[in-house]
């Protein structure tokens, strides 16, 4: 079996790639989903969220307090650190559970899709990356018309990410997503006999 990381900018089509690779018959494993429901159900990394950040990041009805916490950790690269550092190892532990899980079941593909992939250290957790880059233009198009959110707002969080540059650097892959979306199911489509093929030979 071969792991591949996917990441990738706000609003770049990482997660429609992941859907184009599932098609091909992937297994993906989104780390940003698994991070929420950890956040929400595990025991243990709630009481550690609790004791960093107060009570107050959950709410009465017992959910997380999203804005809360953003709150918190917005601009405070320390407090964003000691959150990460709360979360991220459970969800490598998750990963690796699904790896295990993955050649139990003889799949070929297992994709490790997150945001933060190069940033919290998941490119070690797999054989092979891959990132979707896009014009910033279509970027700010396409998550300001999503979240109802402002250029300005959505900016700000693309300046807490990786450059696009960066990402080209540092990816096995790169997957430029500048055309139609026939187009970049076709580049996911290559990507995914590619990386089979080249882990085969």
């Amino acid at each position: 079996m071969t792991t591949l990381g996917v990441t990738g900018g706000i609003g770049s089509g990482k997660t429609t790639v992941c859907g184009f690779l599932e098609e091909q018959g992937a297994r993906v494993f989104y780390a940003d989903l698994e991070a929420k429901r950890l956040m929400q159900e595990d025991p243990a990394v709630r009481a550690a969220i609790v004791d960093a950040f107060g009570a107050a990041a959950y709410r009465d009805d017992d959910t997380l307090n999203r804005a809360y916490l953003a709150e918190q950790v917005f601009g405070e690269a320390a407090r964003v650190k000691r959150l990460n550092a709360i979360v991220h190892p459970r969800v490598f532990d998750a990963f690796e559970a699904a790896k295990e899980r993955a050649v139990d079941e003889d799949v070929s593909l297992l994709v490790h899709e997150a945001a933060l992939l190069f940033e919290a250290g998941g490119d070690a957790h797999v054989d092979v990356t891959a990132a979707v880059v896009a014009p910033k233009a279509d970027r700010l198009a396409w998550v300001t018309a999503r979240d109802d959110a402002s250029h300005e707002q959505v900016r700000d969080r693309m300046q807490h990410q990786l450059s696009q540059d960066e990402l080209r650097k540092r990816a096995d892959h790169v997957l430029e997503n500048d055309g139609t979306l026939s187009d970049l199911r076709r580049k996911s489509v290559e990507l995914y006999w590619a990386i089979l093929e080249d882990r085969q030979g």
